[in-house]
């Protein structure tokens, strides 16, 4: 019998559309041979679909989409499909098994995450009990994503001695960097432990600053991998228990792996929402140069328009440098000066604050802001999102100014350190000349005064991001990391930074997720916070 995972990219809340993405993948495989036909966890409502499902009337909208695919899916398969279910009061995330033109059963999800990004806990009741049926004289069961995560849980322990001859895994899994390891290594184990084959289907697309990205897996009952599907594609894996030879995608190395995620998180943001065109702020840095790479790469240059706002500050190998990577890569270019503006601001200003006073951070912030005020009035006009241009270092140290680069609607890299910056920026040139090699070389500099360097004001960044990745992604306290080996000063500096920057975390645009911990979906932290460890 040979089986399709459908790798699908549905949109939360699209019901109608999701559903006829459903019958029209449904019918392909079917066309191609395929009699047992596997969707994604949650595909019909997509996912992640938060505090929708505390709405009654949406639970009844995805029921409706249910009695639709009973009528519409081809009736000579066994098609699989993930949907919130409400049954006596209580919502389940749930997967349904069509057959014969009717629902013959429908399986529970018994493992909730409620860690991280996951709040399944507060949505869901838990299901209690596996759900067994027959495909073409195989018995076979469903899990939903967490479910056969721990080998030992209560969803696996479940189906032991059961005589399981096929395991069907619905699946919703977020993307972070090297996570398919993580993925092949537990999945693997699940396998061992029924002695089952395992069909590992998982969803693909954005979703607000969560990244799906596919990579749909088969593994044989001894746990070896024997089929794979593309990562950050939409696709459909067939497999042939029968074939000799099986599809296995190549998967990516670890920095395109990064730059397909960013890209698509990007891209399904974008035209998800429904805006047309992206502006990003390009100031020949080297942060502006990978988001205006992406966007271009994302979205195709005709959709992204770029503005340089250059002040008494900024040199003219930024200014050169930011008109060459337009050039390079053929898009919109403005020019907005904004010292005479700076200077009316400063003169308004003068009148509250005197005429001797020295310049510092409050101007700083004022040229940040002007130019915030300037890229916002282009998005008004115009129907641009603005791309802002902020990385996961220079948020988590609070190196970025409230209502300046910080304004925005969407933050592509906020997740991304800066040292992975660098090499994202040399990598995607080793693909094809986008961003002037004098951009990568250069120090960074916010050039907000003269001669200003971020090392005045940061430690270095190859000191930094060790120490931030150890700090906000591993949990480490102040002890550890000094035991590491971390200077004790710079330790304490940088923990300080951090905590004390919540309150602009909380207020900046939402961004693509690539690391375990990001600061948007997986990093909660009071605002008023005095501890320091």
């Amino acid at each position: 019998m040979k089986f399709a995972l459908i790798q699908m990219n549905p949109t939360v809340g699209a019901l109608e559309a999701n559903t006829d993405l459903i019958v029209s993948n449904a019918w392909t495989a079917f066309e191609e041979g395929a009699r047992l036909i596997v969707f994604p966890e949650l595909v019909v409502s997509g996912y992640p679909p938060e505090d929708l499902i505390l709405k009654d009337h949406f639970c009844t909208d995805c029921e409706t989409q249910l009695q639709r695919l009973r009528k519409e899916l081809p009736s000579e398969a066994t098609v699989v499909v993930g949907a919130p279910v409400s049954r006596k009061g209580k919502k389940y995330n749930a997967a349904l098994v069509f057959q014969d033109s009717e629902i013959i059963g429908e399986y529970h999800k018994m493992l909730l995450p409620n860690y991280g990004v996951f709040d399944e806990k507060r949505l869901f009741d838990a299901g209690t009990e596996p759900f067994i049926f027959e495909v073409n004289g195989q018995k076979t069961a469903v899990h939903i994503c967490e479910d056969s995560w721990d080998p030992d849980g209560s969803a696996v322990t479940s189906l032991k001695g059961k005589g399981i001859e096929l395991l069907i895994n619905l699946s919703a899994s977020p993307y972070y960097r090297n996570k398919l390891n993580d993925r092949i290594d537990i999945l693997a184990q699940t396998a061992r432990k029924l002695d089952t084959t395992l069909l590992y289907c998982n969803l693909m697309g954005g979703q607000d600053e969560l990244v799906f990205d596919g990579a749909s897996m088969v593994f044989a009952p001894d746990g070896s991998l024997l089929a794979c599907s593309k990562q950050f594609q939409e696709d459909l894996l067939y497999f042939d228990p029968e074939a000799p030879l099986q599809p296995k995608a190549q998967t990516l190395k670890p920095l395109e792996e990064t730059y397909e995620a960013l890209k698509l998180g990007l891209k399904d943001y974008v035209n998800k929402i429904g805006f047309k065109r992206v502006v990003v702020a390009l100031s020949g840095g080297i942060d502006s140069a990978i988001v205006l790479a992406l966007a271009v790469d994302a979205l195709g240059k005709d959709r992204v328009a770029t503005v340089t706002m250059p002040s008494q500050y900024s040199s003219s190998e930024t200014l050169g440098d930011a008109g060459e990577m337009a050039e390079l890569l053929d898009v919109e270019f403005h020019t907005l000066p904004i010292e005479g503006l700076y200077n009316g601001f400063e003169s308004e200003l003068s009148n509250v604050w005197g005429t001797d006073k020295e310049p510092g951070l409050a101007e700083e912030n004022l040229q940040a802001r002007i130019r915030g005020n300037l890229i916002m009035a282009l998005s008004n006009e115009y129907g641009w999102l603005v791309l802002t241009t902020g990385n996961k270092s220079e948020m988590a140290m609070g190196y970025c100014t409230l209502y300046g680069d910080m304004a925005g609607g969407f933050a592509v890299i906020k997740d991304v350190p800066k040292t992975l910056v660098f090499d994202l920026c040399r990598w995607r040139n080793e693909q094809g000349l986008v961003i002037p090699p004098s951009i990568i070389e250069r120090p960074p500099s916010a050039e907000l005064r003269p001669d200003q360097k971020d090392a005045d004001s940061l430690p270095p960044y190859e000191v930094l991001d060790p120490i931030l990745e150890d700090y906000v992604e591993n949990d480490l306290g102040i002890d550890r990391l000094i035991a590491k080996g971390y200077d004790e000063t710079i330790v304490r500096r940088v923990v300080h930074a951090v905590e004390l920057s919540e309150y602009k975390r909380r207020q900046s645009p939402p961004g693509v997720k690539i690391t375990p911990r990001s600061f948007d979906r997986d990093r909660r932290m009071p605002i008023v916070n005095r501890y320091r460890n």
